[in-house]
């Protein structure tokens, strides 16, 4: 039987998750917004068959199956554990929360629950990538360095597809999660001995850190680094993984794979997002967990919390747009 999904928020990811789905056999069945207009056009242009602006109602549905949270970063914690404590299987946005202590409690609760839960990371799905961490997982070859770059001109609140957003984005928690996330995933998660890291102050205009450096370094000798602005006046977003085999320059921006054998073209961003759908709902039709579950991101949330814990300890710890502290 076809599962009947709840989409909550019609942004970016709203837009391509909705897309995902419908070239599967879901039930596009209940969109939740935050302005009603907005919400019932979005509801109406996919093919929603309710529309609401309140989550509480929408999870109180016994028809809801499945619920993906494409809303803002400092909804994620409090909004999956309502999803998970009501019994709906959960595919969270990254990030699953804005601190390494929220992300154990969303952990804890979909522990609870019984029911599949996972997280978007797209970039472990993609194909390439998939084939790679295949052979570094049978012992073909071995990870030695991780590098991701990030740089986007974001001065104004206006996101990837130019709609201007009501909430405030973070490079920390948001953007370098991706990366960090990759890296020691494809690290096969060895244990994280130490962990450097720089974040700039908040800018004038924006009211966040703009800049930031993270390096983390493995027990087995591999190093992760991600490093990006807010201030690039052009975009930057690539990942270089150097293997003791080979070398692979994957330029998202561009949509190609440099190796030593040459250059390839990779699917686009979009598209291999909608992966993430497609393995979502084979888990939980399958009763299994989804490829990036719960658990496997508490390591780069480790991560994450080390590189905040410094700025707050330089700079004292603060409300800042986007990621309150409480």
């Amino acid at each position: 039987m076809p599962l009947n999904v709840c989409m909550v928020g019609y942004g970016m990811m709203g837009v391509w998750h909705s897309e995902a789905l419908r070239r599967t056999d879901a039930v596009l069945h209940t969109l939740v917004g935050r302005r009603p207009d907005a919400t019932e056009e979005f509801a109406a242009r996919y093919g929603y068959r309710k529309w609401t602006t309140s989550l509480d109602a929408a999870l109180a549905d016994p028809d809801v199956d499945v619920v993906v949270l494409a809303s803002p970063s400092e909804y994620h914690e409090e909004q999956a554990i309502a999803c998970l404590n009501a019994g709906k299987h959960t595919l969270i946005e990254i990030p699953i929360a804005l601190t390494l202590e929220g992300a154990e409690r969303v952990v804890a609760a979909g522990e609870a629950s019984g029911k599949v839960y996972g997280l978007c990371h797209p970039m472990r799905f993609r194909r390439e990538r998939v084939a790679l961490h295949a052979r570094l997982q049978a012992g073909e070859e071995h990870l030695r360095h991780f590098a991701g770059r990030f740089f986007i001109h974001r001065l104004e609140n206006v996101g990837a597809t130019g709609y201007r957003r009501s909430w405030t984005d973070n490079i920390l928690w948001h953007h370098f999660c991706h990366f960090v996330d990759l890296g020691l995933f494809l690290a096969d998660f060895a244990p994280v001995t130490r962990v450097q890291s720089h974040l700039g102050l908040p800018h004038a205009t924006t009211g966040v850190p703009m800049e930031c450096t993270v390096l983390a370094e493995t027990s087995a000798d591999q190093t992760v680094l991600v490093h990006g602005s807010y201030h690039s006046s052009f975009r930057l977003y690539d990942e270089l993984i150097v293997t003791d085999r080979d070398t692979y320059f994957f330029d998202s921006a561009a949509g190609t794979l440099r190796t030593g054998a040459g250059t390839v073209p990779t699917e686009n961003e979009q598209a291999n997002c909608a992966l993430v759908i497609e393995d979502f709902l084979a888990a939980v039709r399958d009763g299994r967990k989804p490829l990036a579950d719960g658990p496997s991101v508490l390591p780069a949330m480790r991560v994450l919390q080390a590189a905040q814990d410094d700025w707050d300890t330089r700079h004292g710890a603060r409300d800042l747009p986007g990621r309150p502290l409480d």
